[in-house]
């Protein structure tokens, strides 16, 4: 299949040389990668005009991947909980990336809880807008696209499990980007405490203290089960911390403090 963008000239532009010159000022200036491999990463999704400083600030920090697992929320509700395309490519203005076929097919073995799904696909940005910051930072590279649309701990466990599985396997590192925005449309004062308790379980690479918190505190982060597995997958690969490198709400870009959404970057080592 060959899967065509849906958001671009929406959450980031559809002109080759604007969308260049948009990702030329979010990554900024060039950043020594920190020794340790990187396991993986939670980038936000919003428009690049919103949240793709702390995207960039993200993926300036990566060495170059050649394979990626992307995770991301379903924010429709058509599709399966747990939606997985195996085979075909995805344009951007950019060009197109291919789909691992190899990586997803073993990821469908591993977990077959997966379900091949290309309506859960369709009309799904979280995913997408990832993809030129990675065609920028690496040129070639190839990538299984994941979007869930569950919050039952264990099925996310169980894939956490499965990709960690799949990924010890590789004779190639795979990187793994969860995508997800912070809390939604309450006033800066409420977000960024809320915020700031999610991103402690990040921190600690805690996938079960993540769940709880967002569950009791009501914290709408829309893709906090995409974090969670790739926390799991991250610790089982061995993961001994991780780094908030940036944070920042709607309202820093817009004025408006009273509805905002938190946008986080956090890399996973």
């Amino acid at each position: 299949m060959i899967r065509r963008p849906v958001v671009a000239g929406h959450f980031y532009p559809a002109d080759i040389n604007e969308l260049g010159r948009t990702l030329e000022f979010c990554l900024g200036a060039p950043t020594k990668t920190p020794p340790g491999r990187t396991l993986g990463c939670l980038v936000p999704h919003a428009g690049y005009s919103y949240s793709g400083q702390v995207a960039g600030t993200v993926y300036r920090r990566l060495a170059p991947p050649s394979r990626v697992i992307l995770l991301g929320p379903r924010h429709y509700p058509a599709g399966q909980p747990m939606a997985i395309l195996s085979e075909g490519e995805w344009l951007t203005p950019l060009g197109a990336v291919r789909i691992d076929a190899p990586l997803a097919a073993g990821l469908k073995r591993a977990c077959p809880l997966l379900r091949e799904d290309r309506v859960a696909h369709e009309r799904e940005h979280a995913i997408e807008v990832q993809l030129p910051f990675l065609q920028r930072i690496a040129g070639e590279f190839t990538f299984v696209p994941v979007v869930l649309g569950t919050i039952v701990l264990a099925a996310l466990e169980e894939l956490g499990e499965a990709i960690a599985r799949v990924v010890e396997t590789e004779s190639e590192p795979v990187l793994l980007v969860a995508s997800s925005d912070m809390n939604h449309y309450e006033s800066d004062s409420l977000t960024r405490p809320k915020d700031r308790l999610a991103i402690a379980k990040i921190l600690e690479l805690d996938p079960r203290g993540l769940y709880e918190t967002v569950r009791e505190h009501d914290i709408s982060m829309c893709g906090f089960a995409a974090a969670i597995v790739m926390l799991v997958a991250a610790r089982r690969l061995g993961a001994t911390g991780a780094e908030l490198v940036s944070y920042a709400t709607s309202g820093d870009v817009t004025g408006d403090r009273e509805a905002v959404v938190g946008y986080a970057g956090i890399v996973v080592r």
